[in-house]
């Protein structure tokens, strides 16, 4: 609706029809229950700072926006200082504003709860003796002359207060302050009586003559204006009544979480499964085989494993499954020894602590390491864990959760038949990756806790900021969207200005609080691209390629159908012929465009996926993808994956990288690289891999001219100059003879060329050197190069 109102200000339309809007709008709110999305109501304020001031004044829309706003706050907080803030807002924008004179009239009238507080008379008794009379005899003159004045301006403020809730036609209100000023009439003219009493009383008491007849009169006073303080009390027993808000329940507070509905339908299982357990118990029915208590939790960080691990305690000790709601978190560190017989004390001692509650243990699978060495204690761990929660003395009175990431979990349960038998699959709970829907409700929460708000623009800069964050597994879901929304509040208040009196500036985030600067290159990927020495075919590909990307890209933001984009790609050619210096400009050219979250190129050869033993190709495998995940892996002489011997895990790598290639989609990008022929074959070696590479780039071997140009080039990044003769020396020599590696051979050429260079002046120790005698490269000195070079030297 906002967004509709915002247009018709863009577009200029009169102030009548923008009037027209408005009071539509305005019953909008309060159709949809705007008053329950505060963080809509600032956003729709922050939007106003394009309308002209005029406009706002005339309308009023900012003042209803932000009395709406301060309702809010007072159902959610109550009359916090922030819903003070909203208030006066409103009444600054528009002082006739009726919702927020309304409110601010309910708000003056709870503040005159505490005012007959201190309206207190000391304790008078007829047995004093005639000193301690006439001193409280004159305390309570004194008290009597004190509140009375003061009354008399309280009831001219209450009656001010009734006559502004007449003016706003708040009946209701107004009935309440007639009765206000009632009753404190009533008091003082109690105390204007009293105080007659109290002076009597005191000149009886100093006279010769005492009578009992003026101690009586003030003690009826003082019961007469103890009945008014009650009645007046009464006037604010109604609100009073809802302020105190008992604690959530555990579960409630569960359902409360943004998200994880499955696992919420798994917990509300198992909390009626242990009602029903309970009320078997007292109607007396027993069972054997009780319930297993120990959970797993499983899922990536800032799932909320550990929050839900602490629910579950406080389910258990509700329900009376437990006698404590307390978790003890603890980790390898805390369990394994460092020599024998330490771990064993350190798991019974921390038990022993967990005992009546529930013992957490992260990512638990730590304690059981491949390869441990004798001296690792971490299988000991597990053994005495696994011991004491079957110990006669120990078994069901506590709970273990154990959490960590999906597989690694499972291996390990798999590993530990003793374990996994203690913890039923009925048990096990996977949590989920949020959505950036929901990462985003979390963000708000985050920023409403600390009486912040995201503008529609910081919404936007922080779900791209979230997109580009969720590469792989090791993202922190709500834990970073958390870190950035408190990262963005500390940027705020670095920068805001002090002086500044609009109260946006000290809630609403903007834009630029979650923008982070991004070192570009000194040098755009598409002018790399265009400087490289020849591959004209090439430039051509990669630009269609990015084109196409890019357009899609559009067509996608547009609302239009996107064509899949295929961009794995086997790069095909000899050494030296640019095949890696392409694919890391294909990487940057690919985040540009928003394909790829990180952009960085990875280079990997066999050994880095290839292991030793069973099970571990895969392992390794898996983690470098993990490392290239939002960027592009470069794998170079792919074809060497294959082996002829027997027992080789090249094809494990291969299975993986298909397998990893299809769960990553777009979030990888994989370039095989190696020569045309044995690259045919590793790709007809698996038809998974085959259907995954559409794009195919050949390299051609450099000519001889474009050879002397990458020579030359080289060269001049290090200030050096070829000499005219050297370079009739060079197309002569490459024209004559066959050179092998290309662009490779081209720069070792120019490495040894200003070696053998620097041999020479050195050579003559005492001359003085001029610029050009350390910037040259002579024709003696490519000849001794190229023919170290054909020797084999280098």
């Amino acid at each position: 609706m906002m967004t509709e109102y915002m247009k018709s200000k863009e577009n200029s339309q009169t102030k009548k029809t923008i009037k027209e809007q408005f009071d539509a709008y305005a019953v909008e709110l309060e159709i949809n229950g705007y008053i329950e999305k505060p963080n809509e109501l600032l956003r729709m304020i922050a939007k106003m700072g394009e309308v002209p001031k005029t406009d706002l004044e005339t309308l009023g829309l900012k003042s209803v926006l932000f009395s709406i706003l301060a309702e809010s706050r007072k159902k959610t907080n109550g009359e916090d200082s922030l819903y003070d803030s909203w208030l006066q807002e409103a009444l600054k924008a528009e002082p006739a504003n009726e919702r927020a004179n309304g409110l601010l009239i309910a708000s003056n009238w709870k503040k005159n709860r505490t005012l007959l507080d201190k309206l207190l008379f000391p304790l008078i008794r007829e047995t004093d003796n005639r000193t301690a009379k006439k001193k409280i005899a004159e305390e309570y003159i004194d008290i009597c002359e004190e509140n009375i004045d003061l009354l008399e301006e309280k009831i001219a403020g209450l009656k001010n207060g009734q006559l502004t809730a007449k003016r706003y036609s708040d009946e209701e209100m107004a009935v309440k302050y007639d009765k206000a000023v009632q009753y404190l009439s009533e008091i003082q003219k109690e105390l204007i009586a009293m105080l007659k009493a109290a002076r009597e009383y005191e000149e009886s008491i100093s006279g010769v003559f005492h009578t009992s007849t003026h101690f009586q009169d003030l003690k009826g006073y003082l019961d007469s204006i103890s009945e008014l303080k009650a009645e007046w009390d009464s006037l604010f027993y109604v609100q009073d009544a809802d302020v105190s808000k008992q604690s959530e329940s555990p579960l409630a507070q569960l359902h409360s979480m943004v998200g994880m509905e499955e696992v919420k339908t798994r917990i509300d299982d198992f909390y009626r499964f242990l009602q029903y357990q309970k009320k078997r118990k007292e109607l007396g029915l027993q069972s054997r085989d009780e319930q297993s208590l120990n959970m797993v939790l499983t899922g990536n960080p800032g799932t909320g494993k550990t929050t839900l691990a602490r629910l579950l305690a406080k389910i258990y000790h509700e329900l009376g499954v437990l006698p404590r709601d307390e978790v003890l978190e603890v980790d390898r560190s805390q369990l394994v020894g460092a020599y024998l017989g330490q771990t064993e004390e350190n798991v019974k001692s921390i038990v022993e602590r967990a005992l009546g509650g529930v013992l957490f243990i992260d990512e638990a699978y730590s304690l059981k390491r491949e390869g441990q060495s004798g001296n690792d204690y971490g299988q000991t761990a597990i053994d005495t864990l696994v011991s004491l929660m079957t110990s006669q003395k120990y078994a069901g009175k506590f709970a273990v959760i154990l959490a960590g990431y999906p597989e690694e979990m499972r291996q390990f349960l798999d590993a530990n038949p003793g374990l996994r038998s203690r913890f039923p699959n009925a048990n096990h709970v996977f949590l989920p990756d949020y959505t950036t829907e929901e990462l985003l409700m979390i963000a708000e929460r985050t920023a409403a806790e600390n009486d912040y708000i995201l503008s529609d623009g910081a919404a936007t800069e922080l779900e791209a900021r979230i997109e580009k964050e969720k590469v792989d597994d090791t993202f922190g879901n709500a834990r970073t969207v958390r870190s950035i929304v408190m990262d963005a509040i500390f940027k705020k208040g670095a920068h805001a200005p002090l002086e500044d009196e609009e109260i946006l500036t000290f809630t609403l985030l903007k834009t630029e609080d979650f923008q982070i600067s991004e070192t570009k290159p000194e040098v755009p990927p598409e002018k790399r691209l265009e400087k490289l020495v020849g591959l004209p075919e090439i430039k051509d590909e990669v630009k269609a390629l990015v084109s196409f990307v890019k357009m899609q890209q559009i067509r996608r933001h547009q609302g239009l159908p996107a064509v899949p984009v295929q961009l794995h790609s086997v790069f095909t050619g000899n050494p030296g012929t640019g095949k890696t210096t392409v694919a890391n400009i294909y990487s940057e050219l690919l985040k540009e465009t928003g394909m790829l979250k990180r952009g960085h190129l990875i280079v990997a050869s066999r050994a880095d996926f290839v292991a030793g033993y069973v099970g571990q190709t895969a392992i390794k495998t898996k983690k470098k993808i993990r490392e290239a995940l939002g960027g592009v892996l470069f794998i170079d002489e792919a074809y060497s994956l294959l082996s002829p011997s027997a027992g080789d895990y090249g094809k494990e790598v291969v299975n993986t990288l298909v397998d990893e290639m299809t769960k990553h989609n777009e979030n990888l990008i994989v370039v095989l690289a190696g020569y045309p022929n044995e690259m045919n074959l590793l790709l007809e070696s698996n038809p998974g891999l085959r259907s995954r590479f559409k794009k195919f780039f050949h390299f051609k071997d450099y000519s001889n001219d474009e050879l002397i140009e990458i020579i030359q080039r080289y060269a001049s990044r290090f200030l050096y100059s070829i000499e005219g003769d050297a370079l009739s020396y060079l197309k002569t020599h490459l024209e004559e003879n066959t050179v092998s590696g290309n662009g490779r051979y081209a720069t070792n050429l120019v490495d040894e060329a200003i070696q053998v260079q620097a041999m020479r002046l050195m050579s003559k120790p005492g001359t003085s050197y001029n610029p050009q005698d350390l910037t040259v490269i002579s024709m003696e000195d490519m000849k001794r190069a190229a023919g170290k070079m054909e020797r084999g030297e280098l």
